[in-house]
């Protein structure tokens, strides 16, 4: 499966995917309590949410208390999250521009990036992420990544899956996995409706717990402790949430 080296620029349209579906937005609270409990944040702190899209999780970190900046490449979900954002009340600030060339230096508590923002890229743009972070935090300052676990995908590997939403909107997903580069290739289409199917594609690069570690050594992260779900469960999920802090 071939996929553009700049797929992204198409994918992450509101026309054809939103990261804040109704599904989404109902666990961001439980999302964020995880990811509150897990860095030990306090009100005063101050949050980067790298990759954040609409701000569902933004706007819960505002929510409680937070200064909070989102930073996302896509100007239609950011126009979404400061319209939420006035909405509500709240003061989380929001800034365009690429997730490789992040431009802060040492003024962040914390950082994350959720719902398998990581990725996109080659592994040196991967590494720019991370350095990026690690520059942005101060000495000490906490960072909470979730991914998808590719151990746990490679021992699911579905090369198709149908799914009916609410709206009556059916969706395809096709994927590919290439286990030498260890990136999964993926196709998705959407047929809303009584209307024409949309279809996307994208590339995800994969991560284990010792694949992500090495990357977040090496940008100046020290891994501290490893999550494969945002809920208390017993059975392990399919994600890789990793809390490191800065060295």
């Amino acid at each position: 499966m071939r996929v553009g080296k700049n797929w992204h620029r198409k994918f992450f349209d509101p026309a054809f995917y939103t990261p804040a579906s109704p599904e989404a937005r109902e666990r961001a609270p439980e999302e964020v309590r995880f990811a509150m409990r897990a860095m030990g944040l306090k009100k005063t702190n101050s949050l980067l949410d790298v990759a954040c899209g609409p701000g569902r999780h933004s706007l819960e970190f505002a929510r409680r208390g937070l200064a909070v900046t989102g930073f996302d490449f896509s100007e239609h979900y950011l126009a979404e999250a400061r319209a939420d954002a006035k909405r509500l009340g709240l003061g989380a600030n929001f800034m365009r521009g690429d997730m490789r060339k992040l431009p802060f230096i040492g003024g962040f508590d914390a950082a994350v990036c959720m719902f398998t923002s990581f990725g996109y890229f080659d592994r040196k743009s991967d590494s720019a992420v991370l350095k990026g972070v690690a520059r942005a935090l101060r000495a000490g300052g906490k960072f909470l990544l979730d991914v998808i676990d590719r151990d746990w995908l490679y021992a699911n590997e579905r090369p198709k899956h149908w799914e009916e939403f609410p709206d009556g909107t059916l969706f395809l997903e096709e994927s590919s996995l290439d286990k030498k580069r260890r990136v999964a290739f993926n196709r998705w289409i959407t047929v809303p409706p009584g209307g024409k199917p949309i279809g996307r594609r994208f590339a995800l690069r994969l991560y284990n717990k010792r694949d992500i570690s090495t990357a977040l050594r090496k940008a100046g992260l020290k891994p501290l402790k490893f999550w494969s779900s945002f809920e208390k469960t017993r059975t392990p999920g399919n994600r890789l949430i990793v809390l490191a802090e800065k060295i």
